[in-house]
C-alpha cells in the first residue's frame, strides 16, 4: 500500500516504486493528479519536497477509494453471497457492498475502522455489535435482523443436533 510505504521509506523511493509497480509514467500521473508534471519531476529527482496537498492528490490517484460503498461486517459465510456486489435501492440509487470478514467482537471493531478509513458511506452489522461501532465510527450504523424464518431453521437445525 503507497500510503503505508511513504511512511516506512523516503517518499520519492516510494513514489517511484509505485509508478513501476503500476506501470504508469510521471507524466500520466501529473494528468490523473492534477499535478504540474515539472513539480512531479522535481520531487522525483530530490530537488523539492511535496506539500502535503500534492500528497493527497497523488495518492487519491494511485490508491483510489472505492465510491459509494457500503460495508458488511458478518462472518464470511454471509459475505460470500453479497461481497463486491452493486445493490439498487429505493430512489434509484446503486451501492456496492464491500464485505469485511470478522469473528469475534475485536475483529469486528478493527473492521469498521477500516470500512470508514475505506470511505464506506454506512455500517451494517450485527445487534450486539451496532452500539460499540457507532461509539468509534462517525458513520451511520444499521443492523443485520434475523428473520423468523432463520431463527425457525437454526432452532430446527439445533433439535437435530440434540436428537
Amino acid at each position: 500500500m503507497f500510503s503505508k510505504r511513504i511512511f516506512e521509506t523516503d517518499f520519492r523511493t516510494a513514489l517511484e516504486q509505485e509508478l513501476q509497480r503500476q506501470d504508469m509514467s510521471i507524466r500520466e500521473l501529473a494528468e490523473k493528479a492534477e499535478i504540474p508534471v515539472a513539480t512531479l519531476y522535481k520531487i522525483t529527482s530530490g530537488r523539492a519536497d511535496p506539500r502535503l496537498s500534492t500528497v493527497r492528490r497523488i495518492v487519491a490517484v494511485l490508491e483510489p477509494r472505492e465510491k459509494n460503498f457500503i460495508a458488511v461486517i458478518a462472518a464470511k459465510f454471509l459475505l460470500d453471497e453479497l461481497d463486491n456486489r452493486d445493490i439498487p435501492v429505493e430512489g434509484g440509487e446503486t451501492y456496492r457492498i464491500k464485505g469485511y470478514s470478522a469473528n469475534s467482537i475485536e475483529e469486528c471493531i478493527v473492521a469498521a475502522v477500516w470500512a470508514e478509513k475505506e470511505g464506506a458511506l454506512g455500517i451494517i452489522c450485527a445487534p450486539i455489535l451496532a452500539p460499540i461501532v457507532e461509539k468509534i465510527v462517525d458513520l451511520p450504523v444499521a443492523i443485520i435482523k434475523p428473520r423468523k424464518r432463520t431463527l425457525m431453521e437454526a432452532i430446527e437445525t439445533i433439535a437435530r443436533r440434540i436428537s
